[in-house]
């Protein structure tokens, strides 16, 4: 696989506060382990601004566009829609192709 063909999906969520530790929690619990089933799947991680608490960052990691397509369009991540979108008012999305 050519490196050009990975792709990463930034996506900067704005917590609700006090929600902080349950995004945290679902995240490593639910959203991640479901993610990673996905067939293509590489890797995702979860970070949060040192200066602003409520903001947090997933990295997402795919092996082509089309993989990170299928687990958006996935009955897991349908299910699991809901429950993170009631703990942001607001995200930001950014996707990257991976070059080195």
């Amino acid at each position: 696989m050519a490196p050009a063909e990975i792709i990463e999906r930034h996506v900067i969520f704005h917590v609700l506060p006090g929600k902080e530790a349950e995004f945290e929690t679902f995240f490593q619990e639910q959203y991640r382990p479901a993610m990673a089933k996905t067939a293509g799947f590489i890797k995702a991680e979860l970070l949060r601004d040192a200066e602003n608490q409520n903001d947090f960052m997933m990295v997402l990691r795919f092996d082509s566009v089309d993989s990170a397509a299928t687990w958006r369009a996935s009955p897991e991540h349908e299910n699991l829609k809901p429950h993170i979108k009631s703990l942001y008012s607001g995200s930001e999305l950014k996707v990257y192709q991976f070059l080195a």
